[in-house]
């Protein structure tokens, strides 16, 4: 699972998730992404899941890069505990991911088996997201 080896702050508050993303929202490393359309948190573990569901689809062929990385401590209280008494204790990592932002990227394999690659990996993902491709310098 992907976390932090170190953080400034052990409990960090939620924050907001307004606007698009100003940086990683565009294909830098692959010839094909995976961008997110909608806000939300994105789990160390649905990252995980998503990208061996890639990995297993395409095989040995191609690479596969992770463009976001959990880095958000996410608390919770424990079942059937009352109300009050401070924040929870940290329960595990997520990333913050906007509207704009490319999650994965493949390259070196054909077209249609990264965008079904990549629809395998979205199912596992908590965002709308939509398959684009790096647009060809004429």
């Amino acid at each position: 699972m992907l976390s932090p080896k170190k953080v400034k702050w052990r409990k960090t508050q939620r924050g907001r998730m307004r606007g698009a993303a100003t940086s990683c929202n565009e294909v830098s490393f692959g010839e094909f992404g995976l961008q997110a359309t909608q806000p939300g948190w994105v789990d160390n573990r649905q990252i995980e899941a998503a990208r061996i569901a890639m990995t297993r689809f395409i095989k040995r062929g191609g690479k596969v890069w992770i463009r976001i990385f959990p880095d958000k401590p996410i608390t919770k209280h424990p079942a059937e505990s009352r109300m009050g008494k401070g924040k929870g204790a940290p329960e595990g990592w997520v990333c913050v991911v906007r509207p704009g932002t490319v999650m994965f990227e493949l390259a070196g394999i054909k077209s249609d088996v990264a965008k079904e690659a990549m629809r395998l990996a979205a199912q596992k993902l908590p965002v709308l997201t939509r398959f684009i491709e790096l647009e060809k310098q004429v």
